[in-house]
C-alpha cells in the first residue's frame, strides 16, 4: 500500500534521554515551569504527559503549599496512566504514590453508582490522603455537591490536573468549562490541562482567551516528539478508498505481519453493516481459520491462510462478560524469569487487537504498527487520538501507520484527490497543536411564521437547523446534555437499535421513543419527564440525520431531503462534506498529493515524501495565517533570526515562553511563506 503521507524523522534519541531527575525533554521543560499556578500542556498522545504531571504536582505537595491533587481523566481507562509509579530509581526525590482506595478508576468506578463516587470523593476531601484518581463525570458530581454543602473554598490550596483537557470548552453550558472559570475566579487552586489535541472539533474554542492568557503553555508538537525517538522513524497516513463492502479490501489494506489496532465503523455509519459481532467475524475470516480462544487471556486464535500462523487477536468489540479478562491480559507486562518486564514476550502477547469505541483516547499499546479506522470520522480530534496509538517509540519498530480505509466517494477521483488534499493540512494542522474549526450543530424550535431560515451558518461554522415542535431543553442540566454529551449518546444509540431494533416488524416508534428513553434514563440519574423528553428529541433528530444520509448513499449520492439541510449528518458519509469543517486549512495554498494509485477493490491517494522539512513548511503556513505582521517589521528582526541560529544551533521556536523568541519565529515563518509565494508566481508566470 502506497501512504497517503509519510514523515520521516531524524529520530535522534533525544526524547528518550533523562535528566538527572529522570525526565525526558518535555517533562523537564514541564517542570521547569512548576511555579505557574495554572499551566497548560499541549503535548501528543505517548509524550509523557501523566509523568510530567507527577513530577510538577510532587513539587507542589511538598513546596509550594498544595494539600490534595485531584486528577480527572476522561474514562476509567484512562485512570491507570496515573496509578504508583517508581519516580526515585531514576533520580527524582519522590515517588508518586496512589492508595488504591483513591484511584476511583481502578477500583472499578464504572460499576460504582454516582452517590458512592460523590462519597468516595467527599472522605478523600476529608482524609489525611494527598492523591485521587477520578474521571472527569466523577468530578463534576462531586464538586457540585461539595460547591453545595461547603462552598468553593473546599478547593482552595487543591492542585485540579484535567487530562484529555479539550473535553472542556468555553460554553457557557459546559459544565468542566463551568467549574474551571469559577476555580480561575477564586485563585485559590492550582490548575494542570492536559491535551494532545487543543481542539474539539466544533465551532467552540477549547478556553475563552481572558482564561487562556492565565495560563503559562508548553506546546509540544509531534514535529518535536517523533524527531527525538530512538526506535521510531517515520510515520505513514493513507486513506485506501473501496467499493461495495468494506471486507472486500481488508485483504489489501490489513498487513497481519504488523501489530495493528482494527477499529471497526460507528454503528449508524454508512460503512457499518449487520451486526457488529458478525463484522468482526468477517475480518478474522478474512484473515484465516478462528481455531479457538486462549483461556487465560480470552483472545482469539486464528490461522493465517497465507502460512498457517495463529494469530492472537483481543476482541474488544464485544461487550460480554469476557471483555474485563481481555482488557486485563492487554495491561498486564509480560516479564521474564527474572521477574522484570521483558520486551520479546510484552511484544508477542497479541497480534491484532479489533475495537469499536475502545482502545482511543489514552490506550496505551506500545507495541502497535498500524491503526486501522474503518469509517469516516467526524471528528478530527478521535482521528489525532487514533494516530497516537501506533506513535509510541518501542524497539524494533522503526515505522507506524495510519490508515483510514473509507467508501469511495461517487465523484471524479481529482476531486477527491483535492478533498483528501484539504484532510491532509487539517490533520498535520492538529498535529502541530494548532486550532482547526468545524461546525457545530444545535436544534432549535421552529414554529409557524418563524421568519428564520429552516438551516443558518453562523459565522463562527455553528449549523443551526430548524425542526417545528422540538421541545427545547427546560433546565441548565437539560441543556448541558445536549450541548456536550450527544456525540457519546448517539454512540450509545447506534449500539442499542443494533441489538434490539433490528426486526422488520419493529415499529419506529420503539427505536425513537422506548430505546432512545431507555438509553438516556440509564445514562443519567434523576431526570424529570420534561428533561428526558427533551434530550430524547434532540437525540431522535440527530439519529434521524443519520439515518436519513445512510439512506440517501445506498442510493448513491445524497437525496434531496439531505440537500436541503445544507448540513452533512453527525456519521459523515462523504469525504469532500468532512473537509467543509475545516475552515482554517481551506486557504492554505499546499499541496500534498502526488498520485493516485489503484487497488484491487478501490484506491488509494499518494502524496508527496511528507519529511520534517515539509511539516516545518506547513508550520510556516499555519502561522503565517494567523499573525499580524509587515514585511518591514519581518525583514527588520531577520538579522536577529540568523544571530539566533547561529548562537542555539536551531531555529526560533513559536511555541516558545519567551515573547522574543516566539516573535523571532513568526518573522521566519513569514519571510519563508513569502519567499514561497514569489517563487511560485515567478514559476507561473513563466
Amino acid at each position: 500500500m502506497v501512504d497517503l503521507v509519510r514523515m520521516t524523522y531524524g529520530h535522534s534519541g533525544a526524547d528518550s534521554k533523562t535528566n538527572s531527575l529522570g525526565q525526558r525533554p518535555m517533562q523537564a521543560r514541564v517542570y521547569e515551569a512548576r511555579a505557574a499556578q495554572f499551566l497548560l500542556l499541549k503535548a501528543p498522545p505517548a509524550a509523557g504527559k501523566s509523568r510530567a504531571l507527577m513530577f510538577l504536582a510532587l513539587d507542589k505537595l511538598e513546596n509550594q503549599g498544595v494539600k490534595k491533587v485531584i486528577v480527572a481523566v476522561p474514562e476509567t481507562s484512562i485512570g491507570s496512566s496515573f496509578r504508583s509509579t517508581d519516580l526515585t530509581s531514576h533520580g527524582f526525590w519522590a515517588d508518586w504514590d496512589v492508595a488504591p482506595r483513591w484511584n476511583l478508576c481502578l477500583a472499578g468506578e464504572d460499576g460504582m453508582a454516582k452517590s458512592q463516587k460523590v462519597k468516595a470523593f467527599e472522605a478523600f476531601i476529608d482524609s489525611d490522603a494527598s492523591v485521587i484518581v477520578c474521571t472527569h463525570a466523577t468530578f463534576r458530581f462531586a464538586f457540585d455537591a461539595i460547591e453545595k454543602a461547603r462552598g468553593v473554598e473546599t478547593f482552595d490550596d487543591c492542585m485540579i490536573a484535567i487530562d484529555e483537557f479539550h473535553h472542556v470548552a468555553a460554553a457557557d453550558d459546559n459544565r468542566l468549562g463551568e467549574i474551571l472559570r469559577k476555580l480561575l475566579a477564586r485563585e485559590k487552586a492550582h490548575v494542570m490541562a492536559m491535551t494532545g489535541s487543543y481542539f474539539r472539533g466544533d465551532s467552540v474554542p477549547v478556553l475563552r482567551p481572558e482564561d487562556e492568557a492565565r495560563f503559562k503553555s508548553i506546546t509540544y508538537s509531534y514535529y518535536e516528539q517523533l524527531e527525538g525517538y530512538e526506535h521510531l522513524k517515520s510515520l505513514g497516513i493513507s486513506y485506501s478508498f473501496y467499493r461495495g463492502r468494506y471486507i472486500s479490501a481488508i485483504p489489501d489494506v490489513l498487513d497481519t505481519d504488523r501489530k495493528t489496532i482494527v477499529h471497526i465503523p460507528h454503528r449508524g455509519s454508512a460503512e457499518a453493516f449487520g451486526e457488529k459481532h458478525d463484522e468482526v467475524g468477517l475480518i478474522m475470516g478474512a484473515i484465516g481459520e478462528h481455531v479457538g480462544r486462549d483461556p487465560e487471556t480470552g483472545f482469539d486464535l486464528v490461522k493465517r491462510t497465507s502460512d498457517g500462523k495463529v494469530l492472537k487477536i483481543a476482541d474488544l468489540v464485544d461487550d460480554g462478560d469476557g471483555r474485563d479478562g481481555i482488557k486485563a491480559a492487554l495491561q498486564a507486562e509480560a516479564k521474564g524469569p527474572d521477574g522484570k518486564r521483558d520486551d520479546k514476550a510484552d511484544r508477542a502477547k497479541v497480534d491484532i487487537i479489533i475495537a469499536l469505541g475502545m482502545a482511543k483516547e489514552g490506550f496505551d499499546w506500545p507495541w502497535c504498527e498500524h491503526a486501522l479506522t474503518i469509517g469516516y470520522r467526524n471528528s478530527l480530534t478521535e482521528i489525532v487520538q487514533i494516530i497516537g496509538r501506533a506513535t509510541r517509540d518501542a524497539p524494533g519498530k522503526p515505522h507506524a501507520q495510519f490508515t483510514n480505509l473509507v467508501a469511495e466517494p461517487g465523484v471524479e477521483t481529482t476531486v477527491v484527490a483535492d478533498a483528501v488534499n484539504d484532510m491532509l493540512k487539517a490533520i498535520s494542522g492538529a498535529m502541530l497543536m494548532e486550532q482547526v474549526l468545524a461546525p457545530n450543530f444545535k436544534f432549535y424550535r421552529r414554529e409557524d411564521g418563524d421568519i428564520r431560515a429552516p438551516v443558518e451558518t453562523t459565522n463562527n461554522g455553528t449549523v443551526h437547523i430548524g425542526i417545528k415542535g422540538l421541545m427545547e431543553p427546560p433546565t441548565a442540566r437539560a441543556r448541558a446534555i445536549v450541548e456536550n454529551d450527544m456525540n457519546e449518546l448517539v454512540a450509545k444509540a447506534c449500539q442499542a437499535m443494533d441489538r434490539r431494533v433490528v426486526a422488520d416488524d419493529v415499529a419506529p416508534e420503539v427505536a425513537t421513543q422506548l430505546v432512545l428513553t431507555d438509553i438516556i434514563e440509564t445514562t443519567y440519574e434523576n431526570l424529570s419527564d420534561d428533561e428526558t423528553e427533551s434530550v430524547r428529541q434532540d437525540l431522535a433528530a440527530r439519529m434521524n440525520l443519520i439515518g436519513m444520509a445512510k439512506r440517501a448513499s445506498q442510493e448513491g449520492g445524497f437525496a434531496e431531503e439531505a440537500e436541503d439541510y445544507d448540513a452533512e449528518p453527525s456519521e459523515n458519509l462523504s469525504l469532500m462534506n468532512m473537509v467543509k469543517r475545516f475552515v482554517n486549512v481551506r486557504e492554505l495554498d499546499i499541496d500534498l498529493i502526488d498520485s493516485v494509485n489503484p487497488f484491487k477493490e478501490g484506491f488509494d491517494v499518494a502524496s508527496r515524501a511528507f519529511d520534517t522539512p515539509l511539516l516545518k513548511t506547513i508550520q510556516d503556513a499555519m502561522i503565517f495565517q494567523r499573525i499580524q505582521m509587515t514585511e518591514k517589521e519581518a525583514l527588520t528582526l531577520w538579522p536577529r533570526i540568523k544571530r539566533f541560529r547561529a548562537q542555539e544551533g536551531r531555529e526560533p521556536n513559536p511555541h516558545s515562553a519567551d515573547p522574543l523568541e516566539k516573535r523571532l519565529a513568526e518573522a521566519h515563518a513569514y519571510i519563508k511563506t513569502k519567499k514561497a509565494e514569489r517563487q511560485r508566481a515567478t514559476q507561473s508566470g513563466a
